[in-house]
């Protein structure tokens, strides 16, 4: 069995999907595949697919979707595969679980490329972490479960996703920036910063990327919008930390450029208190 998570929901089983079209029964399929190997709860599923408020049938309609299921998986697997569908959908005391390992699922191959990228960025092997965490980040096809009904439990696991995206992809324009590839990474880190109009640390780094490329006036401009943007909108001035960002480029401090050698931090750390 193979199943993404990442993008669309797919699961296949001998190349035939077994994604149901209904929208609870797709739900409970999500939400197993996000602990392959693990029990969930009968009470976690129910709340997914009914909130707090539940059906006087709840516990009877949860087995028949359970049992809608594992009809899509035997059909999948066919007479001649050992096993059954009750032992891959399988019933546990007080809840199901997809017998089936880790490596079938995308998140746990994003995640294992995530750790491998981020230990190789932390020890000072840029052109590694970028690799890695590339190919990570090419792991997505879409947002996070984008064609299904997320209840109160998915929710939770999507944003979770969504912000590793996030993190992972701030962390590889750091290795890239160390690698000196300033000038490629401003039309990312432009779209970027149009869609996180208040992430100041995407900010910095599309400073840094237009000052390395001899444009300081546009570097300071995106401070200039940010702190606008965050005074009209919040109240509030940008962190000590970008502001001593802002200084140093006016100051046309050393420190901004590309220094040959390991790098263990961003640039944008290095103005940390």
């Amino acid at each position: 069995m193979k199943i993404k998570v990442l993008g669309a929901l797919n699961a296949e089983v001998n190349g035939v999907s077994i994604v149901p079209t209904a929208g609870k029964p797709r739900q409970i399929l999500a939400l197993l595949a996000l602990y392959p190997g693990r029990i969930v709860p009968v009470p976690t599923l129910m709340e997914e697919i009914w909130g707090t408020d539940l059906p006087q049938s709840s516990l009877t309609t949860l087995q028949t979707y359970i049992l809608q299921l594992r009809r899509m998986l035997g059909t999948a697997m066919g007479p001649d595969v050992p096993g059954s569908a009750k032992d891959v959908l399988a019933t546990r005391y007080g809840g199901y679980l997809l017998q089936i390992p880790t490596e079938a699922v995308d998140v746990y191959a994003y995640e294992r490329l995530v750790a491998e990228g981020r230990q190789a960025f932390d020890d000072g092997e840029d052109e590694h972490a970028s690799l890695r965490l590339r190919e990570a980040l090419a792991l997505w096809e879409g947002p996070a479960l984008v064609d299904v009904r997320v209840g109160p439990i998915l929710d939770i696991e999507v944003m979770r996703l969504e912000e590793s995206r996030l993190v992972a992809r701030e962390r590889r324009i750091d290795a890239d920036l160390r690698l000196g590839r300033h000038v490629e990474l401003i039309s990312e880190l432009t779209d970027l910063i149009a869609r996180h109009p208040q992430h100041e640390g995407l900010h910095s780094q599309a400073m840094v990327a237009l000052y390395r490329s001899g444009r300081q006036a546009s570097a300071l401009d995106i401070y200039r919008r940010l702190r606008q943007r965050l005074i009209d909108d919040l109240g509030v001035e940008p962190s000590p930390q970008l502001q001593r960002m802002h200084q140093a480029m006016l100051a046309v401090d050393p420190r901004l450029d590309v220094v040959a050698g390991p790098r263990r931090s961003s640039t944008f750390d290095l103005y940390a208190a």
